[in-house]
């Protein structure tokens, strides 16, 4: 009872000033506001109220729709771009070098034995009876064929093309290398195609190739891959390009270097791979000034005449310049450098700073991407390139029950391969090609917030040059060797230079287009030039918009009390008592008084007169009156509000 009295109190405090109805508020409004406009609504004449009334409301509606565009514009959370430049030393980038053939052909040939025969039987097949440099005859391994082979498709009738298996004429484990005589096709009247199938060849889709080229690459690799994800990582890397052979020469600067400053690491696309300066173990080393004598130079060996010869057909040096503690994505962001070729890369450095959210979708460190990231296992930074490769093995996994062999691989899962997961590549073909899987995994991954770009200006030129040739191959060869024979040839040799072209960076920014102070210029300078207005007038309206809340309260509380009087007055039948019937009512007429007994007071009452009858008092009347509901006692005094 107490809080609903308080409650009462202050809510008539809160309404008394602008009136008790809605009218009598809004003329209170408009005589008091600073606000240009309404004062004319109230002051002027008939005439002329109508014309500040209109007047005002167009202002009005003008003001809300250019209010409604800078905060639609402003929740845009558009972003400018700044570009400063700034001078000062820098770290040298890390670099990270590989050879174009991922494995020695002398330490893999046990394991490609048979796929090279097949792949030479494949070739004379191809290439036709007439062309044919394989007279005798030969069993194949087959095996290896039956799960994705290659196909003629004779498309002289476009609407029924015709699909020959190029060894149809033996299904029966073996076949001659031979090609058919009379066979109706060749390379030159047919296209050459994959086929993948999956459920045991009931259902096959066919991969097709512009050129017979593409297409036993395509399959040499794919049949390689299936070879090589069975094999451990320590073979593999056994099987790759050592740093001793592959390092001949290292200078940094002024300082002496070899293969031991450089990490190794093992790519699935390039073997043994091995980074300079990447910052795991120690400090990044720093470039004293800009020019080729203050960078690193590097002369590789690639062993060219050890290449594999089926997968591998460029020949030369891949290399990939980045930041320190990142992983290197060398077969998406590394360039080629030729063999018998000096190639010499001059550096600059572009830094990329990102805002967060709510302005774009970068992330700091990955933590917030929902994509296990594979590469935390090199303990590396995180890149949209390793996100989107996690993802896809994700997907792989998820879709074929198996990891594809060129990503790293989660915990208890393994690798793809023909003998446990024979529909793997149908199934990886045709996540490869889906364009819902990509989405999904640009939807899903994020760019980071900082990056660091280095842009390369390259150029080339012949070396050693012939007057030069012998003596510096007479010397490497020694250095390595230890042979007075030359052991080295052009076409193995890379010389590198890299280096910083100037210390001068640039730095690229992002920075909010219309920040809050750009918001509150706009709407206020809006306000105030169509309007008049200011920050006080529109505390003004809020203070009305509260009154008006207040009436509102009150009406609906009176209204309430009105419908709980009707309601108990509808529990009479007739007419309400009189006071003479309250009266009556409130009186006991079932006391009976005493019998009169002389007693020791009895001379209080003389002549034996009765003593009055005990009743009910009369009631106090000026407790019947309705009192209004706006008069209550005020807090500290009887008087009423």
């Amino acid at each position: 009872m107490h809080v609903k009295k308080y409650l009462l109190k202050g809510l008539h405090r809160l309404q008394k000033g602008p009136g008790y109805t809605y009218k009598e508020l809004l003329v209170w409004y408009c005589d008091n506001t600073n606000t240009h406009g309404p004062k004319r609504i109230i002051c002027e004449g008939p005439k002329k109220k109508a014309m500040w009334f209109v007047l005002t409301l167009l202002f009005t509606s003008l003001v809300c729709w250019q209010w409604g565009l800078f905060i639609k514009t402003y929740l845009n959370w558009e972003v400018s771009v700044s570009l400063s430049i700034g001078f000062k030393t820098m770290d040298f980038p890390a670099v990270t070098i590989c050879n174009a053939s991922p494995f020695q052909y002398s330490k893999v040939q046990h394991l490609l034995k048979d796929l090279d025969e097949l792949m030479e039987a494949v070739l004379e097949r191809i290439l036709g009876p007439e062309l044919s440099q394989f007279n005798a005859t030969r069993t194949l391994n087959l095996s290896i064929w039956h799960h994705t082979p290659l196909v003629f498709i004779n498309e002289q009738n476009p609407h029924h093309p015709v699909v020959l298996d190029l060894f149809e004429d033996n299904f029966n484990g073996s076949a001659s290398s031979s090609p058919a005589p009379g066979r109706p096709c060749s390379a030159h009247r047919c296209k050459v195609a994959m086929r993948l199938c999956s459920h045991n060849g009931t259902m096959c889709t066919f991969r097709n190739f512009s050129s017979a080229t593409q297409a036993v690459t395509e399959w040499y690799t794919l049949q390689a891959t299936n070879i090589f994800a069975q094999v451990p990582n320590q073979e593999l890397v056994a099987m790759g390009y050592p740093a001793e052979r592959l390092i001949l020469a290292c200078l940094f600067g002024a300082e002496p270097c070899n293969y031991r400053n450089f990490t190794p690491i093992f790519h699935p696309d390039y073997g043994n791979c091995y980074i300079f300066n990447w910052g795991m173990k120690e400090k990044a080393l720093p470039s004293a000034n800009p020019g080729p004598e203050f960078g690193l130079k590097l002369i590789l060996d690639m062993g060219q005449e050890d290449y594999v010869p089926f997968l591998t057909s460029t020949a030369g040096a891949r290399l990939m310049l980045h930041e320190q503690r990142s992983y290197p994505f060398i077969k998406e962001e590394g360039i080629y450098a030729m063999a018998g070729m000096e190639t010499s890369i001059g550096v600059l450095v572009d830094k990329l700073q990102r805002k967060g959210k709510p302005y774009s979708q970068c992330t700091k460190n990955g933590s917030d991407v929902p994509i296990q990231n594979l590469y935390s296992s090199y303990n590396t930074t995180y890149s949209i390139q390793g996100c989107i490769r996690s993802c896809f093995q994700e997907h792989m996994i998820r879709e074929c029950g198996c990891g594809h062999y060129l990503y790293p691989l989660p915990h208890k899962r393994k690798y793809c391969n023909n003998q446990e997961f024979p529909d793997w590549a149908h199934c990886y073909s045709a996540l490869r090609i889906s364009m819902a899987q990509r989405e999904a995994c640009i939807y899903a991954c994020k760019e980071s917030c900082n990056d660091t770009q280095y842009k390369m200006t390259i150029s080339m030129a012949v070396w050693p040059s012939e007057a030069s040739e012998d003596w510096i191959f007479h010397v490497l060869s020694q250095e390595r060797d230890q042979s007075s024979n030359i052991t080295l040839s052009r076409k193995g040799i890379v010389k590198l230079n890299i280096y910083f072209q100037e210390f001068n960076y640039r730095t690229i920014e992002e920075s909010a287009a219309n920040n809050i102070v750009w918001l509150l210029s706009n709407l206020g300078g809006q306000f105030g030039f169509w309007m008049g207005g200011s920050v006080l007038c529109l505390i003004e309206f809020g203070e009305i918009i509260i009154d008006f809340v207040w009436i509102t309260i009150i009406k609906l509380v009176a209204l309430a009390k009105s419908v709980r009087q009707k309601r108990a007055q509808a529990r009479y039948e007739g007419p309400p008592p009189t006071v003479a019937e309250l009266v009556e009512a409130h009186t006991n007429f079932g006391f009976q008084p005493d019998s009169t007994t002389p007693g020791p007071n009895s001379g209080a009452y003389p002549h034996e007169q009765n003593p009055p009858i005990p009743g009910t008092p009369p009631p106090n009347y000026d407790s019947l009156r309705l009192q209004p509901l706006d008069v209550i006692e005020s807090d500290s005094e009887g008087d009423a509000i």
